[in-house]
């Protein structure tokens, strides 16, 4: 008998409050839901921010805004007036598993390892800072508590408005870029998730494209780093597009799924780039719980560089916040990455 088999799920909440990445690596979790629980309805409560990465999901009933300024209280009202059956928590926090218990959510789903954890009555025991496998497995993981298992190809929808391929296209056409135009996505920020490979180094690496390969180069960023983009574009010595902090989650989306590659530091723009089928190049720390085998770009099409702690006599892989053992990654492997991800694209 299936865990559920004794409650009827007929209304289903994913609770992802986190960033970009984490909510894009949480999309394969909903059709398989929808698959299992076929007349259940399922809403998703995310962030603001994060809201247009899931609003036109086909699985997805409603969409329900996470405001950290209201109070457990709030919510638990909210929930309780909406029934839910079934609440699962990839990203376990107190509060979070403190609304659902209140909420009397007969199925509440979540880590096994957390001193609260007793506010689950389904758990999973699987410790992810050990980055034995990838956050997207470690997500579908979560659904063996309600008799879901997975052993095939997980899949990714993220269906992108025309309005806003309309106006990037209409952008691109006015800086000179075309559908035959070869060009790269160079996105330099991280917001603080990883070490980053230096601003210094896109910018070489910008202008190694756009005199010595004739591939024009693009830079975006969220409106936190206008500062640091501006930053990198000045250390340039050619003119690159810079479209930071003027797309929507699902402009960028469109930007991505025309450009021949997307450069970036481990990032949320990195998983979105990945999902619409971009081919990526991705930059790791030597640090086990931001490694690429558990924050990496989820595709076939990539090149990841990852520093070695055992190069670099200051980095253990730990506290230290030197960057420099991501200096190990040259900007001629980065050209050499590029050239060979467009030819396979070819």
């Amino acid at each position: 008998m299936k865990p559920t088999a004794r409650y009827s799920v007929k209304k289903i909440l994913l609770i992802r409050t986190d960033r970009i990445g984490d909510v894009v690596l949480s999309l394969p979790m909903l059709p398989l839901l929808k698959k299992e629980f076929p007349n259940a309805s399922i809403s998703v409560m995310v962030r603001s921010y994060t809201k247009e990465l899931v609003e036109h999901h086909s699985d997805i009933s409603e969409v329900m805004l996470w405001d950290e300024k209201k109070s457990v209280f709030d919510y638990v009202k909210t929930l309780k007036e909406k029934h839910f059956d079934l609440a699962i928590l990839p990203y376990p926090r107190f509060n979070l598993a403190v609304i659902t218990f209140l909420s009397n959510i007969a199925i509440r789903v979540g880590t096994g390892y957390r001193w609260y954890s007793f506010l689950f009555n389904k758990k999973i025991y699987e410790h992810r800072k050990d980055a034995k496998r990838h956050e997207v497995e470690y997500n579908l993981n979560l659904l063996k508590a309600v008799g879901i298992e997975f052993n095939g190809t997980p899949q990714f929808q993220f269906s992108i408005h025309s309005d806003a391929k309309i106006k990037v296209e209409e952008i691109l056409s006015t800086d000179g870029i075309t559908s035959s135009t070869k060009f790269v996505v160079l996105h330099a920020g991280s917001g603080g998730s990883a070490r980053d490979w230096k601003i210094e180094r896109f910018a070489e690496l910008g202008d190694i494209l756009q005199t010595r390969e004739g591939i024009r180069v693009v830079l975006t960023g969220g409106k936190n780093e206008v500062h640091l983009v501006a930053s990198l574009e000045s250390k340039m010595k050619t003119k690159p597009l810079n479209y930071t902090g003027m797309f929507s989650l699902q402009e960028l989306g469109a930007l991505f799924l025309k450009a021949s590659v997307f450069v970036a530091n481990s990032t949320g723009p990195l998983h979105i780039a990945s999902i619409v089928g971009t081919p990526v190049v991705a930059f790791y720390p030597p640090i086990v719980q931001c490694s690429a085998m558990r924050w990496g770009p989820y595709t076939s099409k990539k090149k990841v560089f990852t520093a070695s702690n055992e190069q670099c006599k200051l980095c253990k892989g730990g506290s230290c916040q030197s960057n420099i053992c991501m200096d190990q990654i040259s900007v001629e492997q980065v050209v050499s990455g590029i050239k060979e991800l467009m030819n396979e694209k070819k």
